[in-house]
C-alpha cells in the first residue's frame, strides 16, 4: 500500500526487484521507506492556495468577520484622530494671545538699601528695530506718566471746594501701541507717528475712563485737561487684550508725554508676533534694542506649550484612547469567535486533511494565517474609515483636522496582530483535532 505523501493521481506501479531465486530480497526498515520528493512536502504557496480557498469559501462569513476587525480599528483611529484635533483646537485657544506676544522690558537691579535700579532704557525707536525682525508682526512702546499732583478732567474749572472727581491714570504710547495690544477703536482715531514726532496735545481714552469722564463721542472734538493743558480727545478705545488697564486710562503719545511732562523713558515693549516666532524673537530682540549690551534688558516670550494646555490634552488623549483600546478588544473578540466557530464548522476538512497526511503544524499554519489575513484586510478598511471619518467631521465643524500618519498605518497593522492573537486559540485546537475521530463524528 503506497504511503502518504505521493502526488495526487499517482499510483504504485513499482515491481519488486527478485533475485535469482524468485525471492524478493531482504531490506532493512529505512530502505523501504520511498523518498519524499521535496515538490511533495506542504509549502508556503500550498499554504497561501488553502488560506485563499478557506477566506473565500465563504463570503458571509468572512464579510461579518471583517467587520468587526474594521468596526475596532476604525473607532481607535477616530478616537485618537479626533483627541489630536481637539487637542489642538483647545491649543489654538490657550494660544491664540499667549503665544503670540513678547514683552521687553529694560533690566533692573537691587542696590544695598533693597531699591530697584533700572540698567537700561528703551530706546525711542524700539518698534521700527523690533520690527525688522523676522515674525514680528507690531510693536509699540508704553509708559506710566507720573502726574505728581496734577489730575486730569474733562473741565478747566478748578474749585478746591467741589468734590473730588475721577482722574485716571495716564500712559504714553508710540503709534503703533493699539495694534500691538490688539485694540479696537470704538469711535474715532488712534494717534499716528506724525503726532507722535510733532507732540501734539491729543489724547486716546479707554471706553471705561471715556465713561467715567462723561465723554462718548469725538466728533465735536472733547477735550480733558492733564493738570492746566489742554488735550483734544480724538478717540475711544475697547477690546484689549494684552494691556487691559488701558481702557481704564487716558493714553496720549510719547512726544507729548516727553515735551509737557518730562517722560524719561517708556517701561516696556508690547511685540504681537507670528505663532512659533517667540524663541527667535526673545533671542534676537535685545540685540536688536542694545547690540553691545543684550543682558541688560528681559524678555517675556511664550513657551512651546503652557502646563494647563498639556494636561488638557492629556487627559482628552487618556479618555480617546481608552474608548480605542475597548472598540478595539471587541473586534478582536469577534475574530476570535468567527475563527472558532469556523473550525466547528470545518472539523470534518480537518479531520480528512489530517487523515491525507497534514500534520498538526499545516492544520495549525492555516487558521493562523486566516486570521491575519482578515485582521489585516479590516485594519486596512478600518484605518481608511477612520481617516476619512475624522477629516469629514473636521471640515463641517471647521477644525483643522490632526491625524497621525504613523498612527494610522500602525493602526492598520494592528489589525494584522489582533488577528494573530485572536486566531491563536482555534488554531490550536484545530490542530489538536484527531483524523479517526472527526471522521466517524462524519461531521
Amino acid at each position: 500500500m503506497p504511503r502518504f505523501g505521493r502526488r495526487r493521481g499517482e499510483t504504485d506501479t513499482s515491481v519488486p526487484e527478485t533475485g535469482a531465486t524468485g525471492e524478493t530480497p531482504t531490506t532493512d526498515a529505512a530502505s523501504e521507506r520511498p523518498a519524499v520528493a521535496r515538490a511533495d512536502r506542504f509549502t508556503v504557496q500550498d499554504l497561501l492556495v488553502e488560506v485563499s480557498h478557506g477566506i473565500g469559501g465563504h463570503t458571509g462569513r468572512l464579510v461579518m468577520t471583517t467587520l468587526g476587525t474594521v468596526l475596532g480599528i476604525a473607532s481607535l483611529v477616530v478616537t485618537i484622530g479626533f483627541a489630536q484635533t481637539a487637542a489642538g483646537q483647545i491649543g489654538k485657544q490657550f494660544d491664540a494671545v499667549a503665544a503670540t506676544q513678547v514683552i521687553v522690558k529694560p533690566g533692573s537691579t537691587r542696590n544695598a538699601s533693597g531699591e530697584e535700579t533700572v540698567t537700561a532704557r528703551l530706546p525711542w525707536d524700539a518698534p521700527e528695530r523690533v520690527e525688522r525682525l523676522v515674525g514680528v508682526e507690531r510693536a509699540g512702546l508704553i509708559g506710566e506718566v507720573p502726574l505728581g499732583e496734577a489730575r486730569i478732567t474733562a473741565v478747566p474749572i478748578n474749585d478746591p471746594s467741589a468734590p473730588e472727581t475721577f482722574s485716571p491714570p495716564l500712559l504714553a504710547g508710540s503709534a503703533g501701541l493699539l495694534d500691538a495690544v490688539r485694540g479696537s477703536v470704538v469711535t474715532g482715531r488712534f494717534f499716528d507717528a506724525g503726532h507722535d514726532e510733532r507732540g501734539d496735545r491729543v489724547a486716546v481714552l479707554g471706553e471705561r475712563a471715556a465713561e467715567k469722564l462723561g465723554i462718548n463721542r469725538v466728533d465735536s472734538q472733547p477735550s480733558i485737561f492733564i493738570g492746566e493743558r489742554p488735550y483734544t480727545v480724538i478717540g475711544i478705545v475697547a477690546g484689549v487684550e494684552r494691556r487691559p488697564d488701558i481702557l481704564d486710562s487716558v493714553v496720549i503719545p510719547l512726544g507729548a508725554a516727553r515735551a509737557d511732562l518730562g517722560l524719561p523713558a517708556a517701561d516696556e515693549l508690547q511685540v504681537r508676533i507670528d505663532a512659533g516666532a517667540g524663541g527667535v524673537v526673545a533671542q534676537q530682540a535685545p540685540i536688536a534694542l542694545s547690540p553691545n549690551t543684550p543682558e541688560n534688558f528681559t524678555v517675556q516670550a511664550p513657551r512651546s506649550g503652557s502646563e494647563l494646555q498639556e494636561s488638557v490634552q492629556a487627559d482628552v488623549n487618556i479618555v480617546f484612547l481608552v474608548l480605542g483600546v475597548i472598540a478595539l478588544l471587541a473586534g478582536g473578540l469577534g475574530i476570535a469567535n468567527v475563527t472558532l466557530l469556523s473550525v466547528s464548522e470545518r472539523t470534518g476538512e480537518i479531520g480528512l486533511r489530517r487523515a491525507l497526511g497534514a500534520t498538526r503544524r499545516a492544520v495549525a499554519a492555516q487558521f493562523m494565517v486566516e486570521s491575519i489575513v482578515i485582521g489585516l484586510l479590516g485594519g486596512l478598511i478600518g484605518a481608511a474609515v477612520g481617516v476619512f471619518a475624522v477629516v469629514g467631521v473636521s471640515l463641517l465643524q471647521q477644525w483643522t483636522p490632526i491625524i497621525d500618519l504613523v498612527m494610522v498605518l500602525g493602526a492598520a497593522l494592528l489589525g494584522a496582530v489582533v488577528g494573530l492573537a485572536a486566531g491563536a486559540y482555534p488554531a490550536r485546537k484545530a490542530a489538536r483535532v484527531e483524523p479517526i475521530a472527526a471522521l466517524r463524528s462524519g461531521v
